[in-house]
């Protein structure tokens, strides 16, 4: 007997105890299947974020129009749309915006009394122990009694009215609104997939966090700017570099000190003793922020630019150290004519536009100074110690990996890098190759070492986490190389071309995609690949390969927006089908209650199942299905 079957049979020693699970099983796989949500890029804007998860990419309002739409106003149906996104915020405004308490009491009836319906159109996908489960426990009585019972039968109708007008008189009307709000949109979406970058460019990469940490079901599909992150706590002092860089270039420092306190004061002195106010280095802003003062503006670029430099410092010594990571082009600091004020770049000379090389010694450009030595050893072990930090990317490691096949789609962030025909590239290493999905599969192994192992700073394993963020065979990157030097230090734009991989124009090939859901052992004929990372640009189509590839970087981030005119992608995957939505850009969480203003824009149809899927048709299923087999074989040993 396998160790499968002991367990089961100390589970259901009797008879009777198989035939009521078998018959519980059996009964689920029949259910509809639940509703997934993708969603990607989200980079730090939690608001826009938490608005989208609230409403469920519109599925909560399409619930209510679907019960409603003949019985509501469109005014109304967005007034009650509001208050499940957001049941405190709105009851404070409900309430100064009632005459009287008579009015008041009657908008609590009618309310509690229309949750109730909605609550039943998003229960009838689960069974009833799943939707205990997603109650306030203090309310589970009270709620099963009105969601299981008809208002319109009339031997119930006194008793279903006692308990409305009960809820009101003892003054537990916005507590059970509350709740029942936060029940809905726990099952208006099964499962949540974040398609990667959750940090960097937006402000609030740590609320994001907490809330996954918060949310019933995720997964994660690490992106390139969440390896830096991980990479910083791993031990890997460019990833520190890096993700410092980018946090002063979008004026986003407080993410380290405030949020996650790691103390930059010395990094700040250093800055200011070797810097000046370089233009190149000034953070950029968007236009709603709010305006920097000139003293603190000043601060972040010489912030901006000690962490550069010692990044580029740092990138020299990795290129020497790992030269089959073939990353001699990212190194420049040793092709720069320091007195004439010029650089080589592929073997061309350029005029530098600006100069902040205060810190470097021309006879041994990627020496770090003491001060610098001393700055980079204080900031590992400040990232290395910082507690909420960890507790965020140790959740992300644990609900996280490079990609993920689930119910026959695959998920990732990046690429999988190709041959302009299609072939895949190899990486070699230590006499092995990878490519297509061992690749992936290796750089996982290599990411978990690292981050398992953070005292260990210059293994390849760390090594391995600059790589992933700037490898010209990184499956997160899809580049050539990364031109950072160049953006900053030379005019000519030729300089700044990151050159994508084969893959990018590939994507849009239908045979280029059922190759890659075949290497990856999913059904081509009914499998699609959901991919981030790059921006859809306006006037650009997101469904590509005869509806194989949805890309869903649609401008979650608000730096992104001009680019794709738009406020993000987001894709719903139900028993019907796959919808991709196309959201306007967020407002603000006062707007979307006084003004009812929703983010959701439009619905797109990817593709309509012939026939409805159940649980049945779902990676759940299939263990379902596994489990019944085994619950049988009990069943028969019991007979």
């Amino acid at each position: 007997m396998s160790y499968t079957e002991e367990l089961l049979r100390e589970k259901f020693p009797a008879k009777q105890d198989v035939v009521t699970e078998i018959t519980n099983l059996e009964a689920i796989l029949n259910l509809p299947k639940a509703t997934e949500h993708f969603v990607s890029d989200v980079h730090g804007e939690y608001n826009a974020f938490d608005h989208t998860l609230r409403n469920g990419s519109g599925n909560v309002k399409q619930k209510i129009i679907e019960n409603f739409g003949g019985r509501l106003t469109p005014r109304n149906i967005q007034e009650f749309a509001t208050l499940i996104y957001y049941p405190e915020d709105k009851l404070v405004y409900r309430k100064k915006h009632v005459a009287t308490q008579d009015e008041l009491d009657q908008w609590y009836l009618n309310t509690i009394a229309r949750l109730i319906e909605v609550l039943k159109i998003t229960a009838t996908k689960y069974t009833r122990s799943k939707v205990r489960k997603a109650m306030d426990p203090n309310y589970v009585y009270i709620t099963e009694e009105l969601l299981y019972n008809d208002r319109q039968e009339l031997d119930k109708r006194n008793y279903y009215n006692q308990i409305l007008h009960n809820l009101v008189a003892l003054h537990q009307a916005d507590e059970f609104i509350t709740v029942t709000c936060y029940t809905i949109q726990r099952l208006v979406v099964d499962h949540l997939h974040v398609i990667g970058d959750i940090y960097d460019r937006g402000p609030a990469p740590d609320k994001i966090m907490d809330t996954l940490m918060n949310y019933h079901s995720v997964d994660i599909q690490w992106g390139n700017h969440d390896i830096i992150w991980l990479g910083a706590v791993s031990g890997s002092a460019l990833c520190i570099m890096n993700l410092l860089r980018i946090c002063a270039r979008y004026n986003n420092l407080s993410i380290i000190e405030d949020a996650y306190g790691i103390n930059l004061r010395h990094l700040s002195m250093f800055a200011e003793q070797n810097y000046t106010d370089v233009q190149a280095f000034r953070p950029k802003t968007v236009e709603d922020s709010e305006v920097i003062r000139p003293d603190e503006r000043k601060q972040i670029t010489q912030i901006h630019q000690a962490v550069a430099m010692i990044q580029f410092k740092l990138e020299g010594q990795i290129c020497k150290r790992r030269p089959e990571f073939d990353t001699e082009n990212v190194a420049l600091l040793d092709k720069i004519d320091y007195a004439k004020g010029e650089v080589i770049i592929d073997n061309k000379k350029y005029p530098l536009a600006c100069e902040c090389f205060a810190t470097v010694d021309p006879k041994d450009p990627y020496k770090l100074t003491a001060e610098e030595e001393k700055i980079t050893r204080s900031l590992l072990d400040s990232f290395k110690n910082a507690p909420k930090l960890h507790k965020h990317l140790d959740f992300m490691m644990d609900k996280g990996s490079m990609y993920k096949c689930y119910n026959g789609n695959l998920l990732f962030h990046g690429c999988i890098p190709v041959e302009k025909d299609g072939s895949f590239r190899v990486f070699k290493f230590n006499g092995k190759t990878y490519e297509g999905k061992s690749l992936l599969d290796f750089f996982e192994k290599k990411l978990r070492k690292a981050y398992g192992e953070p005292d260990i700073t210059d293994d390849l394993a760390t090594d391995m986490l600059w790589y992933l963020w700037q490898g010209p065979l990184s499956p997160l990157f899809g580049k050539h190389a990364m031109t950072t030097f160049a953006r900053y230090f030379v005019a000519d734009k030729d300089t700044h071309l990151e050159k994508k991989n084969a893959y990018y124009s590939l994507r849009k090939e239908e045979w280029f995609c059922r190759k890659l859901l075949q290497e990856f052992g999913l059904n081509a004929d009914q499998g699609h690949i959901i991919n981030g990372h790059t921006p859809v640009k306006k006037g650009h189509q997101p469904i590509m390969a005869n509806k194989k590839m949805i890309v869903i970087d649609g401008g979650y981030s608000k730096a992104y927006q001009p680019t794709t005119g738009i406020g993000g992608y987001t894709l719903l995957y139900n028993s019907y089908g796959l919808q991709l939505v196309t959201h306007h850009p967020f407002t603000s969480k006062e707007d979307a209650i006084k003004n009812g203003r929703d983010i959701l824009s439009t619905k797109r149809v990817v593709n309509q199942e012939l026939k409805r899927q159940t649980v049945a048709d779902t990676d759940t299923g299939r263990e379902i299905k596994e489990k019944l087999q085994l619950l049988r074989n009990l069943l028969s040993e019991y007979r």
